[in-house]
């Protein structure tokens, strides 16, 4: 009797451990579940483009005599076309914010000088080094009006207030630092705050100290002649890029391709370019140095006052007239096209325009041309999300042409009002007698390939005035 009665106790105990350990399996399975949102190389691939975040500054992105430029862009962009995607970048200059964004998976890749701590390892994966650099103090030289003393002497900084940009590798090199020479460092992290900021504001005499990278340092000098930047605080150290963790397959992709690249004459020559050159001086004291002075050309209020003419945004417009001409009014193309629209005599003369009329006239003219466009395909695209697109191949090639685009398009069981995939193909392809033969064309043989890239580079150079321009509007000659 009293064994049947303790067993009667010891079964149910002992299946409640079981379910209980049963419980805890499950929720173990469930926790290693893979993240459905990590994306890899393939998904990449199969996506079509590589999403990346970078930082605005004279070195790494920038605008300059309305082109896009810097040491970390020329890499993205040759990492890009290694992987044949799209490089779609954004601009993220406060490095908690990049951080989170790459943990959320709305990013693949974090471009930026970015030193490999302990506390960054054990979040993200890491790529092999795209270049080294040492952290420097950056600070006044002493000056008649100045009585704050150089600093060459680490210990020195005890007691020191220094500024640094919150979430950045020199936090924790001041932290360690203030350990070793037995002193506190009083540290100032700031959020929403880019590098090169803090070293202005030492120039200005707003801070006294910051922390940069020895070839940042060394390009801002350029810029602040008043600044010192040769007292150093760290050993040489890796630059890498961050990506997700668990994205090990991507990582080794961009891996294997910088083990070759750093090697290619190609890299040194964009190192050169923007750590050594004897042109960095002028290119920063430039009026069209777009970091610094705002502007894309000579011809920023010009191009606000006729955007409005067709309600687009101004930079849009810049970029087309990037594309067209490179903001230059004398230019002049093979086939005849002149100007900063680059007007060809036929439709110049529409509008009562020709090679001696004025930068002015000839981009009113443009505009007046794209507003015509505008109204035709109003009548046309019954679906008119991607009316941009049409409107931008039709500026380059003619209405014709993507009308043929659009009716081989139709004719094949295609969408003929969406560009991408469909309309686009049809007109790239349009050079080939099987596309420019067929019995809906009525224009004939056009070369696609030059309306495709044309609306793909303009998109582009948008993207890129968007990032780091201002959107506004006001123009001084309204």
């Amino acid at each position: 009797m009293f064994k049947f009665k303790y067993i009667k106790l010891v079964i149910p105990l002992i299946l409640m451990i079981f379910l209980q350990t049963c419980n805890q399996n499950r929720q173990t399975v469930r926790l290693s579940q893979p993240d459905k949102t990590l994306l890899g190389l393939k998904h990449i691939k199969l996506r079509g483009k590589i999403r990346v975040s970078t930082d605005y500054n004279s070195t790494n992105y920038f605008i300059y005599k309305g082109r896009a430029m810097g040491f970390q862009y020329e890499l993205l962009k040759a990492l890009a076309e290694h992987l044949d995607v799209k490089l779609e970048l954004s601009v993220e200059n406060d490095l908690q914010s990049a951080f989170s964004t790459l943990e959320r998976g709305e990013i693949d890749l974090i471009g930026m000088n970015l030193a490999i701590t302990h506390d960054r390892q054990n979040r993200f994966n890491f790529t092999l080094p795209h270049s080294q650099s040492k952290q420097v103090l950056i600070q006044r030289k002493k000056s008649k009006t100045d009585s704050i003393p150089i600093i060459r002497n680490q210990l020195e900084l005890g007691d020191k207030l220094i500024h640094v940009q919150q979430a950045s590798a020199y936090v924790e090199r001041l932290e360690n630092l203030s350990k070793e020479i037995g002193r506190p460092i009083d540290i100032e992290k700031l959020e929403r705050i880019e590098v090169e900021e803090l070293i202005g504001k030492v120039a200005t005499g707003e801070i006294d100290y910051t922390i940069a990278d020895q070839n940042v340092a060394a390009v801002n000098k350029n810029y602040y002649p008043n600044i010192d930047a040769d007292t150093e605080i760290s050993f040489p150290q890796d630059m890498a890029w961050a990506l997700r963790k668990g994205s090990d397959d991507l990582t080794e992709a961009v891996n294997e391709w910088l083990i070759g690249f750093r090697k290619t004459a190609q890299y040194n020559q964009i190192y050169r370019k923007y750590f050594l050159s004897s042109r960095i001086e002028r290119r920063h004291k430039s009026e069209y140095f777009t970091l610094k002075s705002g502007k894309i050309s000579r011809y920023d209020e010009l191009i606000k006052k006729n955007s409005k003419l067709i309600d687009w945004d101004w930079r849009l417009l810049s970029a087309l007239v990037s594309q067209e001409s490179h903001f230059d009014p004398k230019a002049r193309s093979w086939v005849g096209a002149f100007g900063l629209m680059q007007l060809m005599p036929e439709t110049a003369f529409r509008y009562d325009v020709d090679e001696d009329s004025k930068p002015e006239e000839n981009l009113k003219a443009g505009v007046k041309h794209l507003k015509y466009l505008s109204r035709r395909l109003d009548k046309i695209l019954k679906d008119k999300t991607d009316k941009l697109q049409f409107m931008l191949a039709s500026y380059n090639v003619g209405l014709g042409h993507i009308l043929d685009a659009r009716r081989l398009a139709k004719k094949n069981g295609q969408n003929p009002d969406l560009w991408n995939g469909s309309v686009d193909y049809y007109l790239l392809n349009k050079s080939k007698p099987e596309f420019y033969k067929d019995p809906v064309v009525k224009y004939g043989y056009c070369r696609g390939k030059e309306p495709y890239n044309y609306v793909r580079n303009i998109l582009s150079i948008y993207d890129h005035y968007q990032n780091t321009v201002s959107p506004d509007e006001t123009s001084s000659l309204e």
